[in-house]
């Protein structure tokens, strides 16, 4: 197990910083990585960094033996297998990033696996429950309903992710408010498309946030959703959005943003998209990641066969 060391506390030692952060920043400026994916990994690489140092281990030196201890380490700390496999991933990008610049000869990753983790189905609303959802900022009497509205049928029918809602801007909307043009993974664009639920309640909304936003000629506030002060809303502000009315709907479920964007492809799915369109829509770059909502689908049918079959 590793060792406490008082002295190292939970900073990283200079040189060692350099290299990570050298990395980070290459991710930043040339890939493109957005913020909080860079955050997530230097997360994950201060701890990396931080076991090494604390047995005396040169980062950037490591075997494959070294690391499988420090995968051991973690597991017997009690870390999940998943929070496991995403250390893992930062890792590894670490190690192709020094391969590729010449900063060592091999990969030591590159026979690693991954941790067997449950698999388990997203957390999403069916198709009633949504609808239920949907129309509860009319009744709840609480925040700024038009907006609340609008904000929820957007992410919901145009399947975005909570930075995509967040980046959406005035300009990238097509006119008649049938849908727009968002920024992605990896700095990726793609156009979404809204529903007519959606584009009716942006119709309404669209006024009132002209009321809201500060007529600021230098610094334009051009995002589409704003907060009650008229400035650009914040990704913990949809999430505290979406789990006030979480708690107002009776529903019974873990509802965070995310539910929506899963809401959005289990229902096409379930209508008998093909799971190749719903990629394209959701902006994935690996179809295995859009898959496993085939297996919601599923589920659902093992429960109309268990509850229609005689002998079910």
């Amino acid at each position: 197990m590793m060792k406490n060391n008082a002295d190292q506390g939970a900073g990283l030692p200079p040189a060692e910083n350099a290299v990570t952060q050298e990395y980070l920043s290459y991710l930043k400026a040339v890939r493109g990585i957005s913020d909080r994916t860079i955050e997530a990994y230097r997360k994950d690489l201060a701890h990396f960094v931080n076991y090494c140092a604390n047995l005396c281990l040169n980062p950037e030196a490591l075997s494959v033996r070294e690391l499988r201890g420090f995968i051991a380490d973690q597991s017997a700390e009690g870390a999940a297998a998943v929070s496991v496999n995403r250390a893992l991933s930062s890792i590894r990008g670490f190690y192709r990033w020094l391969v590729r610049f010449g900063r060592r000869q091999d990969n030591p990753c590159s026979t690693l696996r991954n941790l067997k983790s449950p698999q388990s189905l997203p957390s999403f609303l069916w198709e009633p429950e949504m609808a239920r959802f949907a129309v509860l900022p009319e009744t709840a009497g609480i925040l700024w309903p038009a907006r609340d509205k609008a904000l929820i049928l957007t992410m919901y029918s145009a399947g975005l992710r909570i930075s995509e809602l967040v980046s959406l801007s005035l300009p990238k909307l097509e006119p008649g408010l049938g849908g727009g043009r968002v920024i992605g993974k990896g700095n990726k664009e793609r156009f979404v498309f809204f529903s007519d639920e959606a584009r009716d309640a942006l119709a309404v909304y669209l006024p009132e946030r002209q009321n809201r936003i500060k007529a600021d000629k230098k610094n334009p506030v051009d995002k589409l959703f704003v907060n009650r002060n008229g400035g650009a809303i914040s990704v913990p502000g949809v999430r505290w959005i979406i789990t006030k009315y979480a708690e107002r709907s009776g529903l019974g479920k873990h509802i965070h943003p995310h539910s929506l964007r899963h809401s959005f492809a289990t229902h096409l799915v379930n209508s008998g998209c093909d799971v190749r369109v719903v990629q394209e829509l959701l902006g994935h770059a690996s179809i295995s990641t859009t898959q496993r909502y085939t297996h919601v689908d599923i589920e659902r049918l093992k429960k109309v066969y268990a509850k229609a079959h005689p002998h079910g």
